[in-house]
């Protein structure tokens, strides 16, 4: 029973994240085009609003919350949190504080309300990467004697991805 706990609770994580992904591009794209001229404007932002509406409350809300359901039965199944859980757990709660960011984002964009600038959104975008990159290490690796190796890893891949992103920008004006 464990082992499908296991496969359920991979595949939902698997799509929660594909959403996540993919809704910040949609809300890149939402911001460029309230930028347009009219009729471009209001065809883009309709056809986005839509895309954003079904995205989010047809996969990745219900990703999100079977991906919970799942981890915690696995974790019943499981019988034990050993500290390498925790901390995995740590990181799944600050996922879930990103995905209510994204809430927000959403909820504000469906109100023709832009707060975040396109660029803004893609720096957002690659939190889910760092999100993603110390939960599947963590639930991998199980060795807590590697966490500081791991934080340093992080740290240094943020800084790179950060710095991909400037040179994108900087590429993008060119």
């Amino acid at each position: 029973m464990y082992f499908y706990v296991k496969a359920l609770h991979i595949i939902f994580v698997v799509t929660w994240f594909s959403g996540l992904f993919y809704i910040v591009r949609l809300f890149v794209y939402n911001a460029e085009a309230n930028t347009k001229t009219e009729p471009e404007r209001s065809i883009l932002m309709k056809q986005y609003d839509i895309m954003q509406k079904r995205l989010w409350y047809g996969i990745t809300w219900p990703s999100a919350i079977l991906t919970l359901i799942f981890g915690t039965w696995m974790g019943v199944l499981y019988g034990s949190l050993p500290m390498w859980l925790l901390v995995k757990l740590f990181f799944v709660a600050g996922l879930f504080i990103y995905h209510i960011t994204l809430h927000i984002i959403f909820r504000q964009q469906q109100r023709g309300i832009f707060k975040w600038t396109s660029q803004h959104l893609r720096i957002w975008n690659e939190v889910a990467t760092i999100f993603l990159i110390a939960i599947v290490m963590l639930a991998v690796v199980k060795q807590l004697l590697s966490v500081a190796w791991a934080i340093g890893v992080l740290i240094v891949f943020s800084l790179l991805l950060f710095l991909a992103i400037k040179i994108y920008k900087k590429y993008r004006k060119e």
